[in-house]
C-alpha cells in the first residue's frame, strides 16, 4: 500500500474526529479544537496530494498549507476572544445555556 491512501485514511480518521467534537460537545473551546481538528486533517490532505502528485515546480501544497494555518490561528484567536468575553459575562461556555444575546 502506498503512503497516499494511508495518509488519507489518517486524515479522514482526523476530520471525522473533529467532526463528531463539534457535533456533540456543548463546550464552546472543545468545539474549537474540533474546528482546528478538521484544518489539521485539510492540511495533511494539501500536503499529501503535493507531495504525492504530479510533479510541480511551485510549492502549492505547502503554501495552501501554511495560509491555511495562519487562517486557523487568526480563527483560534478570534474565536478565543469571544469564548473569553461571553464567559465574563454569563459565567459559563455551555453553548445550551447562551440563549440570549442581550446586554
Amino acid at each position: 500500500m502506498t503512503p497516499l491512501p494511508l495518509l488519507l485514511t489518517l486524515s479522514s480518521l482526523l476530520f471525522t474526529l473533529g467532526l463528531l467534537a463539534v457535533l456533540t460537545r456543548r463546550n464552546a473551546i472543545l468545539i474549537l479544537v474540533g474546528i482546528e481538528l478538521m484544518l489539521n486533517a485539510a492540511n495533511l490532505n494539501f500536503i499529501a496530494f503535493w507531495r504525492y502528485g504530479p510533479p510541480d515546480a511551485a510549492l502549492t501544497g505547502p503554501l495552501f498549507a501554511l495560509f491555511s494555518i495562519a487562517i486557523a490561528a487568526a480563527e483560534a484567536a478570534v474565536g478565543l476572544a469571544i469564548i473569553l468575553m461571553v464567559f465574563r459575562h454569563t459565567r459559563t461556555t455551555d453553548l445550551n445555556r447562551l440563549d440570549s444575546l442581550h446586554g
